[in-house]
């Protein structure tokens, strides 16, 4: 029997919160401490508040969230200039990943990013990271190559893949 979302869950179990709903919306300077909780609960090297507000005042820099009752509960950043645009972080709670949030995410940046006629996107990812890798490859971004000991809290390589929008799928 599948059970989703807590459903029939045994008694006394911690029930997962709503799901938000409706589609991603621009954050902006008064989400940055929701931002930076969101990045310690996900990054083993997080932003902090000072990056944020650096980066939020420079145009091509974008974030994107998903809020419910319980604060923010998934984001994504990115840099988008004329034909270009890359991927920094997607990042969803612990508790509400394996639901579809970071794939509403990455499916509404991308239609946004065509909208503006961005035409190629990259972003890194963690070798070891399949789940994510898996997810990226479903919107037709392809592996171009590798940046070895990208990651500096244990040197792990980051795989660089690319998106051709032309080619690329909707996930």
């Amino acid at each position: 029997m599948t059970r989703s979302h807590g459903q029939d869950a045994p008694p006394g179990a911690r029930r997962p919160p709503p799901l938000p709903g409706g589609a991603p919306v621009r954050l902006g300077p008064a989400d940055i401490p929701g931002l930076v909780e969101l990045e310690r609960l996900c990054f083993a090297v997080p932003w902090n508040a000072k990056q944020y507000r650096t980066v939020m005042d420079n145009p091509p820099f974008r974030v994107f969230g998903l809020h419910h009752d319980e604060g923010l509960a998934a984001y994504l950043t990115l840099f988008a200039s004329d034909f270009e645009m890359e991927i920094l972080n997607i990042a969803v709670r612990p508790d509400l990943r394996r639901m579809g949030l970071g794939r509403r995410m990455l499916a509404h940046v991308l239609q946004l990013c065509r909208k503006m006629g961005i035409q190629r996107g990259y972003l890194e990812v963690r070798r070891s990271n399949a789940a994510a890798r898996r997810l990226y490859e479903a919107f037709g971004f392809e592996e171009v190559g590798v940046r070895k000991g990208y990651y500096p809290d244990n040197r792990e390589d980051a795989i660089v893949m690319r998106l051709e929008f032309e080619t690329g799928q909707p996930g």
